[in-house]
């Protein structure tokens, strides 16, 4: 038998809330969770209470942040004109400068956490 779910203040997670997105809001939401280097679960729940994202560095999320930018590089050179830019690509742009300005804000910060996104 599986372990329990269990949050940090050791209630039992047994709730299941579920919600319908489009091709386009579930790949914004999979780059947004990734580039947070949290669970989706932990993201959504965070954004839903309007509790801030921290960032943590580490290997996999640096890896993300690297694919991200060349994605975003690649959509930006085709672009004509600001006009063209799709507001996902939009917010998952936002969500990267958001997290590279508070890793240059905190640089000082030894234990690699980037800050509230």
């Amino acid at each position: 038998m599986s372990e329990k779910n269990r949050d940090e203040h050791g209630r039992w997670r047994n709730r299941t809330i579920g919600f319908r997105v489009s091709p386009e809001e579930d790949a914004e939401i999979n780059a947004l969770v990734a580039l947070s280097g949290l669970t989706k679960q932990d993201y959504i729940l965070r954004r839903l209470c309007n509790r801030d994202v921290v960032v943590v560095g580490n290997p996999r999320v640096y890896k993300v942040l690297k694919t991200q930018m060349e994605m975003l590089y690649q959509e930006f050179s085709r672009l004509c004109s600001a006009e063209e830019i799709r507001p996902d690509t939009l917010r998952v742009f936002e969500f990267l400068a958001k997290i590279y300005r508070e890793m240059n804000t905190n640089n000082t910060d030894k234990q690699g956490e980037c800050g509230n996104v």
